[in-house]
């Protein structure tokens, strides 16, 4: 889910651990030259899931940490992907710390613009869900920091079987 810190963790999990780190939605700002509001402002969300796709399907499997975009998940092909480059995990925070978090960002978030903010929040959460709890890993996150975060998310590989 957007806000739930992919980004950060993912690279303080990179750092620990000796891997390369990749974004997608960064790889996403490169195709386009654009940022991703204007992505979603110009072309529209089909075409941004679109390009998003395509390049989850480019990776390469090769022990990199990728962090997706959160709404990578609303595509079965894209689960597809996730799992043929490796371990899936979805990382979760209550929804008061993400809305809080979202509400603090200086980033501009596409889906979140709109009169009812935490209204809009609740309903993306609730509407993925689902589609979030079929990752591999599930790390409940509460207000930790990256580094504590990364820590779970070790932890969570670990009792995965995926890290000695």
């Amino acid at each position: 889910m957007m806000g739930v810190g992919k980004s950060t963790v993912g690279q303080v999990l990179a750092t620990e651990s000796g891997r390369e780190f990749v974004d997608t939605d960064r790889l996403l700002v490169q195709r386009f030259g654009r940022p991703v509001p204007q992505i979603f402002q110009i072309y529209g969300e089909t075409t941004f899931r679109d390009h998003e796709a395509s390049i989850l399907k480019g990776l390469e499997r090769s022990g990199k940490v990728v962090s997706t975009g959160g709404g990578i998940v609303l595509r079965e092909e894209n689960w597809e992907s996730m799992r043929r480059l490796g371990v899936t995990i979805f990382l979760s925070v209550p929804l008061e710390v993400l809305t809080e978090r979202l509400r603090n960002s200086k980033k501009r978030r596409p889906l979140l613009q709109t009169d009812d903010f935490e209204g809009r929040v609740e309903q993306i959460l609730a509407d993925r869900m689902h589609l979030y709890r079929k990752a591999d890993v599930i790390v409940e996150l509460g207000e930790a920091t990256a580094g504590a975060a990364a820590e779970l998310v070790l932890n969570g590989l670990r009792e995965h079987g995926d890290l000695p």
